[in-house]
Order: structure tokens, then C-alpha cells, then sequence
């Protein structure tokens, strides 16, 4: 595949980032023989390396980590790619975030991966690097730290899992987790029939194969020019996934040798197609702060108001779960994402760079097979993108919520609240007929922000009473500063800034306040006076620090809040990071 810059001068051998550390034989003095010799030690010959592009295959493999059990298997093939365009692969084992066991979430530990992708990158003598990942928070830490970095780079999506399959259904992973779930605390299913959707919501390696967050990043991967065309939405099992890492070990290799820099890639415009293609797929709000976070390390300021002024030009097109009804392999064979962006031209930036020539050039020929799963524009899921952003007295930094999921009835509503603290206390007391809630009770659940979380965990689709369930009911208003899963669904506000650990308006609400959400006015309300909020205000006492020692401590320290994207602060600024010295 021809590249961006595919016309213009490639890099000699001596102009290699790597020469420094290798240099030419023994003219290069003592360190560039101390390297050759250790390389050797490696059993590697010099016309094995010297000379070629050194590629670091940076692998979030490991045994915990179900979406990425098979990228063993394909490093293999991306290093074949690396060898046969004529370069060195050299495979770095680098942090894995499992968002199924990892606590109390891997979005602690999103920056912590980023720093680890962007130091190993600067220290090591490599000219590129292909990027391995896939679970939620993988992509953005990896993006995240290559565009650091700045060396040439090609993120390889680790694709989304077989179908689930219970009986003659077909399941999707995450919300269908949710939605049995709710039935059985209804009533309506038994333990054995739960047994039963144990062993299939699962079936194989590969990451959620509904719109969850890790579909939706990869997904934005893609849009911003950073994948090969078409990689993100190929079944992590499917024979084409290997042929992708494959040519996607080749392709970085003409990427480093055209000096194609993910700050090339990854303009503003880049950046505003990335959020129009989440809304368009009716993608996870999680993708607010991410690719807000990635942004920011290409020094693009992007903006929860950029989102919600995209939203009202892009219709939802993907008839995907949970929004809609289909799920990522049908995505997949109905054209996957060249096919839903040949549908949004209009409101894309065709011309600018991509790791394979413009965003025009990936999308010359796209068709789509299947209009059922990718809707035409006369015939959207909705008219507008499936994620608005809330701004009010209760999240003055703003908030966001997934209105397509939720019940229509929700979005323009008022209701007395119910407070919880924390997260545990409304795991022990939700179901407490002594709380005497309603459907039309709001749920408010705080200390579960970047800091009160900690790590902001993904607690944000609230449970609903299981009396309230036994009565029909599924879905109420639910507000927090948490994120919830992309795989969730109903009338959740999230992310609401400032959050209630630092004093944000959430940490004033008090049981009975009356909450107004009205989505259509983007507006979220508390219904109590000024006066009255000013006094709570100066009876609130700040919690003590959740870490005291440790990288908990670190991150309390930096972490930002989620209208700017929780990175750290001292990674987030601008300045000058020196490149090693070799010699």
C-alpha cells in the first residue's frame, strides 16, 4: 500500500534513527561495538539488522487478558510483514489493561501505558513501531504515547470476538451481560439458564463485539488514518486478521523510511473526522475523553463542545447494539468502516493525510453490502449522534450521556434524587424496599470521578431496584461522575465535571432535591437556589486522599478532570523531551 508522502525522498541507512546506536563498524567507537556485540547475543547476524528499519512491535498480550489472547500469534505475523519490506521487528512485552479483571479499573492505568509506549519508543534504538491492541483503554494509551513519541507508527486492532450465542439467540457481549442480568434479579430467569449465558456470551478471543468502547476506539483508530483501511472492524479469529498484521508489519516499514509521523497524520482535522465517525457508529461516550486525551498530545485542542457540535450534523448510520440491533462481524461484512464513511463525505476532511494516502484515497471503491446494518442517510437510526454533551448548575464542566440507549420517556425529566456516596453503599442498599423508590426517581451516585474512583471506574449504569424491576421497570435516570461501559444502555449521565471529590456541584445534592435532565435543551439541572447552594457549599469538607504513597499517588496528583481528557498534567504540557544520546 502506498503511503502519504509515498512520492517524496526515503531514508538512506545512515539517516536511520537506529545508526546512532549501531553506527558504521568500528569507526563508530565503543558503544555501537557494545551494541552490535550484545545484538549478536541475541543470535541475530548484522545483515539481519544493520542497515534496516528497526521496528518495535509493542504487544499487549498476556494471560489475563481474554480480547488479546491471540496477539501472540499475531506479532508473528506483523514481524513477518517487518521482514519481508525489509526491516528488523524486535517485540516489546508492554502493559495489558484488562477491562474485564483489572481494578478498581484499567482507566487508572491508561496514562501509565502511554507513558511506558512513548519512553520505551524514545529509549530503544527503533525508527517505528506497530502498535498491538485493542481492549478499551489500550488503544487510546497507545496512540496516546506514540504521538509523544513522534516516531512512525501503525496501530493493529486486536478485533472484535465471535458472536455470542445462547440457544437459537445471538448475544452481544456486555449488554446483553446487562440485560440477563436485570431478568434474573427480576425473576424472569433462572440460575441454570445464567449458567447457560456464562459459557456463550464469550466464544472466543477478540474484544466486545457489540459498539462498546473497544470497537469505538478502534474504530476511531481507523478514522484518524492510523490503521490500514478496513482493520478495525475484522473478526479477531478470521484468516484476514492475520493478513492484516501482516501487511501491516510491511507497511510501517515504508512508513519510516518516507518519515510518515503520526504528526502528520494526526491533524485537527483528523481529529474532528475521528468524533464524527464515533457519533455515526453510535459509540461510547468513553470516546469523549479519550480521543479529548489524544488530542491533546498532537496539540489539538478538542473539546466535549466539539462533540456535540459534530452530533447535530452527523446522523447515528451503524444499526449496531447496544444502539441497534446488529453486531461488529455484521458490521464487518456489510463494509465495515470505509463503507459507513463513504456514506458521511460530506462532513469529512478527504483530503488530509492517512498512513496510506488521504482519507479519499482509503475511501475510493468502499461500498456497502448491507444497508440494513449500515443505514443510508435517508434512513438513519437517528437523526443526530447518539452521544450529547449537558452542561447546568449540577455540571458547570459539562456531562454526557448516550441518549440514543436510553428510554425516550427519560429525556426530558424531572425527579426527586436518591444519593449515594459510594459504590458499594449503593451495591448494599439499592434493593432496600425501605428506600421506597420509584421509576421516576433519579439516581445519583458520587465519588466515582478520575480522583473519587479512583480511576473514574466504569459504575455509571446504575442498578435499578429489583422490586422496580419486577414491576416492569428498565430503565431510570441515573447520574454520576463515573463513565459506564460502551456495552451499556439507559438514560445514564456521565462524567459530570467537575467531579464531587473536588467539590463539584454534584457533592451538594442532598436526598429529595429535585433533578431536571432535558437532553433535547442539553441542559442538567439542579432545582435548588443559589442561596441554599452556597450554604451546603461552605459545610462540604474535602475527603482525605484516596493514595498516600505509590503510583496511586502520583496519579491523584496529576490526573486531570474529563472535560479535558484525564491525562496526566506534566505528560499533557507542552516542551522539549531531548532524544537520547547513543554514543
Amino acid at each position: 500500500m502506498s503511503g502519504a508522502a509515498g512520492r517524496e525522498p526515503r531514508k538512506e541507512a545512515r539517516e536511520l534513527r537506529s545508526h546512532r546506536w549501531y553506527g558504521d563498524g568500528v569507526a563508530a567507537g565503543l558503544r555501537s561495538f557494545s551494541h552490535r556485540a550484545r545484538t549478536r547475543q541475541l543470535g541475530y547476524l548484522p545483515e539481519e539488522h544493520l542497515g534496516k528499519p528497526v521496528v518495535a512491535v509493542l504487544n499487549t498480550w498476556s494471560d489475563i487478558n481474554p480480547c488479546h489472547s491471540h496477539l501472540r500469534e499475531r506479532a508473528q505475523a506483523v514481524k513477518r510483514g517487518v521482514w519481508q519490506a525489509g526491516g528488523f521487528p524486535l517485540e516489546f512485552p508492554v502493559a495489558t489493561l484488562s477491562e474485564t479483571f483489572q481494578k478498581p479499573t484499567p482507566m487508572l492505568y491508561r496514562n501509565l501505558l502511554a507513558m511506558e509506549t512513548e519512553e520505551l519508543l524514545r529509549s530503544y534504538p527503533v525508527d517505528g513501531a506497530v502498535l498491538m491492541g485493542g481492549c478499551d483503554k489500550t488503544t487510546p494509551a497507545l496512540l496516546m504515547g506514540a504521538a509523544s513519541a513522534g516516531l512512525p507508527a501503525l496501530f493493529v486492532p486486536s478485533g472484535p470476538m465471535l458472536p455470542g450465542r445462547w440457544r437459537r439467540e445471538v448475544l452481544g457481549s456486555g449488554t446483553d451481560m446487562w440485560k440477563y442480568w436485570d431478568e434474573h434479579r427480576a425473576g424472569l430467569i433462572g440460575d441454570c439458564e445464567l449458567a447457560e449465558l456464562e459459557c456463550g456470551l464469550a466464544r472466543s478471543p477478540g474484544h466486545c463485539m457489540t459498539m462498546g468502547t473497544a470497537s469505538t476506539m478502534t474504530a476511531a483508530a481507523e478514522a484518524l488514518g492510523m490503521t490500514l483501511p478496513g482493520a478495525s472492524s475484522i473478526p479477531a479469529v478470521d484468516s484476514g486478521h492475520e493478513r492484516m498484521a501482516a501487511a501491516a508489519g510491511a507497511r510501517i516499514v515504508d512508513m519510516v523510511r518516507e518519515d510518515l509521523t503520526p504528526a502528520r497524520i494526526l491533524t485537527r482535522e483528523a481529529y474532528e473526522d475521528a468524533a464524527a465517525t464515533v457519533l455515526a457508529l453510535g459509540g461510547s461516550t468513553n470516546a469523549v475523553i479519550h480521543l479529548i486525551a489524544m488530542a491533546g498530545r498532537s496539540r489539538v485542542a478538542l473539546t466535549p463542545a466539539d462533540f456535540d457540535r459534530i452530533a447535530r450534523t452527523v446522523p447515528v448510520l451503524a444499526d449496531v447494539r447496544p444502539g441497534g440491533r446488529f453486531l461488529m462481524e455484521d458490521f464487518h461484512f456489510a463494509g465495515g468502516l470505509p463503507a459507513l464513511l463513504s456514506r458521511l463525505t460530506d462532513v469529512l476532511h478527504l483530503d488530509r493525510p492517512t498512513a496510506t494516502g488521504t482519507l479519499r484515497d482509503r475511501l475510493a471503491g468502499a461500498r456497502v453490502h448491507d444497508s440494513e446494518v449500515i443505514r443510508p442517510r435517508d434512513n438513519p437510526v437517528a437523526a443526530e449522534g447518539g452521544v450529547a454533551v449537558l452542561r447546568g448548575n449540577l455540571c458547570p464542566d459539562g456531562a454526557v450521556i448516550k441518549h440514543l440507549t436510553a428510554e425516550p420517556r427519560l429525556l426530558a425529566h424531572t425527579g426527586p434524587a436518591a444519593v449515594f456516596d459510594d459504590y458499594r453503599e449503593l451495591q448494599r442498599t439499592i434493593d432496600d424496599p425501605a428506600l421506597a423508590l420509584t421509576a421516576d426517581h433519579v439516581l445519583v451516585l458520587r465519588n466515582a470521578g478520575p480522583l473519587g474512583g479512583p480511576g473514574m471506574p466504569e459504575y455509571g449504569m446504575l442498578p435499578i431496584p429489583e422490586y422496580l424491576l419486577k414491576q416492569g421497570v428498565r430503565d431510570m435516570v441515573r447520574i454520576s461522575d463515573a463513565r459506564m461501559s460502551g456495552t451499556s444502555y439507559g438514560a445514564c449521565v456521565l462524567h459530570v465535571a467537575p467531579e464531587s471529590y473536588v467539590g463539584g456541584p454534584l457533592a451538594l445534592v442532598e436526598n429529595g432535591d429535585l433533578v431536571t435532565l432535558d437532553v433535547a435543551a442539553r441542559t442538567l439541572r439542579l432545582e435548588v437556589g443559589d442561596a441554599e447552594l452556597a450554604r451546603r457549599r461552605a459545610a462540604w469538607t474535602p475527603p482525605p486522599p484516596r493514595y498516600e504513597r505509590g503510583y496511586g499517588a502520583l496519579y491523584a496528583d496529576q490526573i486531570t478532570q474529563a472535560d479535558t481528557g484525564c491525562d496526566f498534567a506534566f505528560l499533557a504540557r507542552t516542551g522539549r523531551v531531548p532524544e537520547p544520546y547513543a554514543g
